[in-house]
């Protein structure tokens, strides 16, 4: 109860200065809403079902590229952690493009694809693959060096190592890691949404942004904040809270 009364406490105090700063008068009320007409708004966008549909489609398309991110991420840091040639030639190549900013991608995608969804999938990918590989090479390599040892002395090799010693093992990391991947790849498809037509929340700000309707924005931006905290609570934190209970690396309750 007391965690939830923090936590109560500080959205409420946060809502409250939005208030106490629209009302100050430093910015137009048009410029600078209330937090009630930003939610009436909100609202509104959800009952006609133009902020579900623009969910629906920013959702799908996320999922098709963190999907992809995943496939390729997760091979990718096992073969930097377990394989010299790519420890010594891949890793420092996956390291400088990861210093580049997802957005960075946009004006090659739309070079090489067009303005179509590939485009937004192909920024998606690069923003959210090279952070999933780099933390699954961190999970590897923080592994037991005995767990290793007594794997091959007990003639544990091949597959059978990989499948059944070395990715549970560092499944809890490699989870981790998953989890900061899909916040690369929900940034970086917003940014590609932002920039042509894509029928996503992207395309909510930038109608917002066009019509002067500064409520409109900050709705859904509001939603975006709460789609991002939904799916770390539901999904990521749920699995990693069990993942780690199990693997003994937290208290069970």
């Amino acid at each position: 109860m007391l965690k939830w009364a923090q936590k109560l406490g500080m959205i409420a105090l946060l809502f409250a200065l939005w208030q106490g700063l629209s009302r100050s008068g430093v910015w137009n009320r048009h410029l600078f809403p209330g937090p009630l007409e930003v939610v009436q708004t909100l609202i509104a966008m959800a009952r006609d079902g133009q902020l579900g549909g623009a969910t629906l489609r920013s959702l799908g398309r996320l999922t098709h590229a963190y999907v992809m991110s995943v496939g390729i991420g997760v091979p990718l840091g096992l073969c930097i952690a377990r394989l010299s040639f790519f420890r010594n030639a891949v890793k420092p190549v996956v390291m400088g493009l990861q210093a580049l900013p997802s957005i960075c991608w946009l004006p090659l995608a739309l070079l090489w694809f067009g303005l179509n969804d590939s485009a937004i999938l192909f920024v998606v990918v690069m923003g959210s693959v090279l952070g999933i590989a780099i933390a699954t090479e961190d999970a590897v390599n923080g592994l037991d060096p005995q767990l290793a040892r007594v794997a091959s002395t007990l003639g544990v090799r091949g597959l059978r190592f990989y499948f059944g010693v070395l990715l549970p093992g560092a499944l809890p990391g490699i989870v981790t890691g998953l989890k900061l991947g899909w916040s690369f790849a929900w940034r970086a498809l917003l940014a590609g949404e932002l920039l042509f037509v894509s029928g996503g929340l992207g395309q909510l700000l930038t109608m917002g942004r066009e019509l002067m309707d500064v409520s409109q924005v900050m709705a859904v931006m509001l939603a975006i904040i709460l789609i991002g905290i939904t799916v770390d609570r539901v999904l990521f934190q749920t699995v990693e809270t069990r993942l780690r209970r199990r693997w003994g690396l937290t208290a069970s309750v």
